[in-house]
């Protein structure tokens, strides 16, 4: 399946857009061209109206932008059971499949079942979970998803209680040698990015941050730490 470079450093970050902000009506054409003003994942929402109170799309809408995206798709699965779904999104050019530590029943084998379709596996956690809960599955888990606000809308208001948990998961990370991939998610922008950068994280989602600006360009290279 399809990855890119990771970076790991305090001053700078990957970044991937979130489709949630785009113009669904144009959705392919807003995809390509963030895909050619250096970002480095499509961030994919998928909700499914229980899990989070919203409802935004299936696999068959992410499929419909392969023609489009010139970067892996980093696929966020906010359902409950995510079992049923994951070999639907899975394609040449998913990256990482996400699921909610909240959302599973047996996360070992979901996380085993995720890595089974030859997809790097992912774990986000909501904004009251303890980092802890996942210190037994951290060797098996590729990305490390941190809510910065609560899943289920966009547009929310970046919350800094997110910043310790970053703070955690970049100790354990360098302590004993993990691989995972740090990722934050909600309300960071080009004014905020630097307090995650500076935190450890590895990749930023922005969806109005970018979508929304009147210069795109910018708004990457600034949430990324490019100046």
């Amino acid at each position: 399946m399809a990855e890119t470079q990771v970076k790991n450093n305090a001053q700078t970050a990957m970044i991937a857009p979130s489709i949630l902000a785009a113009d669904f009506a144009e959705l392919g054409r807003d995809v390509r061209d963030i895909s050619e003003r250096g970002v480095d994942y499509v961030h994919i929402d998928v909700m499914d109206g229980m899990f989070v109170p919203n409802i935004s799309f299936g696999s068959a809408v992410m499929k419909s932008l392969l023609g489009h995206a010139g970067v892996p798709f980093d696929v966020h699965l906010m359902i409950v059971d995510p079992d049923r779904y994951l070999e639907e999104f899975v394609t040449d050019n998913t990256g990482f499949i996400t699921v909610h530590y909240e959302a599973c029943e047996d996360l070992a084998k979901t996380l085993d079942h995720i890595h089974s379709l030859g997809v790097k596996a992912g774990v986000s956690i909501k904004p009251m979970t303890e980092p802890e809960v996942l210190d037994p599955y951290l060797a098996d888990i590729d990305l490390i998803l941190v809510m910065s606000v609560e899943p289920g809308f966009g547009g929310q208001k970046f919350m800094p209680s997110c910043l310790p948990k970053i703070e955690y998961y970049s100790r354990k990370k360098s302590m004993a040698g993990y691989n995972y991939i740090i990722e934050v998610d909600g309300g960071v922008g080009p004014a905020n990015a630097h307090l995650v950068r500076e935190a450890g994280i590895d990749l930023i989602v922005a969806g109005s941050a970018v979508f929304k600006a009147s210069d795109r360009t910018e708004a990457i290279r600034a949430i990324k730490g490019l100046y």
